[in-house]
Formats: structure tokens, C-alpha cells, sequence
């Protein structure tokens, strides 16, 4: 049968393109669906890197000179004014072309697509990649935790139900939509993250790790990535093995934890060198054991697929490990356990062929279940249902 293709307004409420994994995951899928011969247009703020020969075009909310913050994480500034700019960006886009469906990743995407789909009957597509009762609490905007959680719970059980069709990141969303928030089994599928295998192999002749007792992370240094319990384990791996570093990949300040550095002696042990996409994979080559310490996470860490696809031995804190199988294809523990962190690490340390068993199991998995060809061929399922339903 020959595959339906559909005009697809993909909706990016967050810096686009730009190396984190929200933006990557809304990248690659949009070049995915491209590849397959649908039609792409992405509508998204007027913050980003400037990528040339991408196959679909951007369209971009006026700029906001007040307005430059990069990392994620919602602001009153971002609500009121940029949120406010892509709604109306969003109608004019669907008011100029014809679209088949809205794809809108986050609740900011989907709030503003709203006016659009529904003025002009449009099927809406949701991609949620956390639930706000897990992710609002974690940001600083003036509010008590409690009622930051508070608000979240009442946002989480009235806007994703305005969509025609959810898409969640992992299973753990999925379960907690139906079950906590009472979206039917049929309005939600899971689609995971792809990776992309030829951008992550390392090419023929490519030599062994640089540092096989490195330790790495990537990712911003956001409280909620647990940065201060895996400084707090590093303190503890390093009594043992003095001699090892832990890279930083990272375009965050290090401003927050200075105290802490300091009071724990790390400042000579880390190496902090800029987040690249494009060297990401030569920069997790370069370390042997790679760690994931966020202990709440609804989503994706896109750092652990990446850290599967590179073959590193990984250590994350059970909150965040849905990809990860204990003792196969990482070593999990407790969240918020930092003592075992540290024991974990140094396991790993002490029996190299352990971590390289690891490793490579890790990069068989994300090799066979993580692809864009198979996430890409459930969404052309919802958007073939929600055509369907509005013939």
C-alpha cells in the first residue's frame, strides 16, 4: 500500500536547533519524517543555532532582545511574551499553508498551538517529553516547591487532554497518563528517541579510549540533573583512586557548585570543556565510564542514549534508568544513594572488563531499539488514525 504522506507543522517551544536533548529529539525527528517524504515546517522561538542545509524550513517568532536564555525551564518572561508571539506565529503559518496535523513537543508547544487547531480544525499532536508536577518544582520562579507541584498536578490533568493524540517519550509518562490522569489507553502511544548509529560509531580506525578511567557527563548543570550528588560521589571515588578526572561536557556556569567544589577539593580533578554536538561523540570516546545522576525524570535522558550508542559503561540513579537494565547494560542504584554512586563507579573502575561488557551490551540495545525508522513509522500510525478521523 503506498504510504499517505501528510503536511506536518512541527511546533518547537524551545530554543531550535540547539544541542540539548529537547531540541535534538524535535531535530532528528523532523529530518526522519522529511526523509520519508512528508512535508516538514518548524515554528519555533527566534533563539537557536544557525544550522545551513537543513531539509525543512524555520519560521521564527519576532526577535526578543530581552529574552536570550538558552537552558531549559519555564519563565514568567517566556509565558507571557515568546509563548504569546509563537501562537500568533503558529496561525499565520497554518493560515498561509495547508497542514494536515500540529506536532507540538511541550506544554508551552501545545498551549500555543491551541488557537491554531482549533480555528482551523487541525488535528493536534502533543509530544510530552515530562509531566510539570515532576519538572515545575525543580525551578526557581519565586514559588514554594509544594505549590509549584500543586499547579503542575492541575496543568498535567487539563492541558495534555486538549490534544487529539498524545505522544510520550517513555513508558513511565505513558502509564502515569493513563493511570494518574485518566487519558485513555488509545489517546496516548510511546515513541521513543531515536539515535543516530552513523554519527555515533566511531569511523574505521579509530583508536582505543583516550582515558578508559575517565569519568564524563554531558548535559546542563540544572539542579534537577543531581550535579551536587555526583560532585558528592566523585569526593568519594577519588579517597580511592586519586588519580582520576571527570570531564564535564557541558555550555552551563559552574557558578552554583563553586562552594561546593571547593569545600570537597575538586577543582583539580574536572576538566570542563564545551558542549558540541558535532564532537560529542569523540568527547564520550574519551572517557571509559559515563554517568547519569538525575534521580526524577518522567522523560528521556537523551544523554543516556548517547551514552548507549558510544559503548560506555554507564552509572545512573534508578529514577532516571528506564533504557537501562541493572548489571547488563549499566549499573543502576537507589536515587539519592550517593555512597553507592560512588561504589558503583569504582566497581567499574576496578574490573575494566566488566565496564567494556557493559558498554557494548548498552550500544547492542540502543543499536536495535532506539531508531528513528521505527519512531518515525508509529507516528505516520497516529497521524494515518487522526487523518483518517477528520475525513
Amino acid at each position: 500500500m503506498q504510504l499517505s504522506k501528510y503536511r506536518i507543522a512541527v511546533v518547537a517551544a524551545c530554543p531550535f536547533p540547539y544541542p540539548r536533548g529537547t531540541p535534538i529529539r524535535i531535530l532528528r525527528m523532523a529530518e526522519a519524517l522529511t526523509a520519508r517524504g512528508h512535508h516538514v515546517e518548524v515554528i519555533t522561538y527566534h533563539l537557536g543555532q544557525r544550522m545551513v542545509g537543513l531539509p525543512f524550513p524555520i519560521h521564527r517568532i519576532v526577535d526578543v532582545p530581552t529574552y536570550h536564555k538558552m537552558t531549559p525551564g519555564p519563565t514568567y518572561q517566556k509565558v507571557a511574551v515568546l509563548d504569546s508571539l509563537l501562537a500568533a506565529k503558529i496561525l499565520s503559518v497554518v493560515n498561509e499553508n495547508e497542514f494536515d496535523l500540529i506536532h507540538a513537543h511541550h506544554y508551552e508547544g501545545l498551549l500555543a498551538s491551541l488557537p491554531a487547531a482549533r480555528l482551523k480544525k487541525i488535528p493536534l499532536v502533543f509530544d510530552v517529553h515530562t509531566l510539570l508536577s515532576s519538572e515545575l518544582p525543580h525551578y526557581n520562579m519565586g514559588l514554594p516547591p509544594g505549590l509549584l507541584r500543586w499547579i503542575g498536578r492541575q496543568l498535567d490533568h487539563w492541558l495534555p487532554a486538549r490534544a487529539d493524540h498524545i505522544v510520550a517519550v517513555t513508558k513511565t509518562i505513558r502509564d502515569r497518563l493513563i493511570h494518574e490522569i485518566g487519558i485513555p489507553e488509545g489517546g496516548v502511544t510511546t515513541v521513543y528517541t531515536g539515535i543516530e548509529m552513523d554519527h555515533f560509531v566511531p569511523p574505521p580506525g579509530t583508536g582505543p579510549v583516550t582515558d578508559p578511567s575517565a569519568l564524563i557527563y554531558t548535559g546542563n548543570l540544572e539542579a534537577y540533573q543531581g550535579v551536587d550528588l555526583m560532585l558528592r560521589a566523585f569526593r568519594r571515588v577519588l579517597d580511592h583512586r586519586p588519580g582520576i578526572s571527570l570531564k564535564l561536557i557541558t555550555n552551563s556556569s559552574l557558578s552554583p557548585y563553586k562552594r561546593l567544589i571547593h569545600d570537597l577539593n575538586l577543582a583539580d580533578r574536572l576538566q570542563i570543556m564545551p558542549s558540541n554536538y558535532f564532537k560529542l561523540p569523540e568527547l564520550l570516546r574519551s572517557a571509559g565510564i559515563a554517568l547519569s545522576p538525575r534521580v526524577e525524570c518522567d522523560g528521556l535522558p537523551v544523554k543516556i542514549l548517547n551514552y548507549m550508542a558510544t559503548g560506555r559503561a554507564i552509572v545512573a540513579f534508578e529514577g532516571c534508568a528506564e533504557t537501562l537494565e541493572h548489571g547488563r547494560t549499566g549499573l543502576i542504584v537507589r536515587n539519592n544513594d550517593v555512597e553507592a554512586f560512588a561504589t558503583a563507579i569504582i566497581a567499574l573502575l576496578d574490573q575494566p572488563a566488566m565496564a567494556e561488557k557493559l558498554g557494548k551490551a548498552a550500544q547492542s540495545d540502543v543499536t536495535e531499539f532506539f531508531i528513528w525508522e521505527e519512531s518515525v513509522r508509529l507516528l505516520e500510525d497516529i497521524y494515518a488514525s487522526l487523518a483518517k478521523q477528520r475525513a
